[in-house]
């Protein structure tokens, strides 16, 4: 879509490159640097939060440098991907026509018995796991990154947003860790 992605933080360029490989890999894209000075960019864009650390923000800017799209949420919301094509669209007459990509074909994702939907980098994926790995439980783990069709799936099950972990424990979905969902449905006391 004529577009180009940069992902920022006011994190290390090694923390960074350490980041991105424990993702496997996102080099699709340029990612920055806004260490030193500390936050100075997010500062500028107003996603500088007090303690340092920035905002979950995306900011669409056009071919003139005008902001024309800002979103800012929740730290664990992943963004839709369909929502930020829809305002490039918006935005950009030159790509308003072209045809949506096409999606591949998409595998049966896992269904029956206990199934988290998550990401290697996340916090409440890494306590969920410990936590089900303390209880004994067996599961499946279907990572959002690298299954195709899961983050759609995930989407679908939270309102749009990519939210990990999500459970399907035999068709009862919950979306994120929720410690007292899981122990009713699990039976666990």
């Amino acid at each position: 879509m004529d577009t180009q992605v940069l992902g920022i933080s006011v994190d290390s360029e090694p923390c960074l490159k350490a980041w991105a490989a424990d993702l496997g890999g996102i080099q699709k894209y340029p990612l920055l640097s806004d260490f030193w000075p500390h936050g100075a960019v997010a500062e500028q864009y107003g996603v500088l939060r007090s303690e340092g650390h920035s905002e979950r923000a995306l900011f669409i800017i056009d071919r003139e440098g005008i902001i024309r799209y800002v979103d800012v949420h929740d730290i664990g919301l992943q963004p839709s991907n369909d929502e930020l094509r829809r305002a490039i669209r918006a935005i950009d007459p030159t790509v308003r026509e072209r045809p949506e990509p096409v999606k591949p074909v998409l595998v049966p994702l896992p269904h029956g018995g206990i199934v988290m939907y998550c990401t290697k980098w996340c916090p409440d994926c890494k306590q969920a796991r410990a936590w089900l790995a303390a209880r004994g439980l067996k599961y499946t783990e279907v990572d959002i990154t690298t299954t195709p069709g899961a983050a759609e799936q995930v989407e679908r099950w939270a309102g749009g947003n990519r939210t990990t972990p999500t459970f399907d424990i035999d068709g009862e979905i919950i979306v994120d860790f929720d410690v007292e969902r899981l122990q009713k449905i699990l039976g666990i006391l």
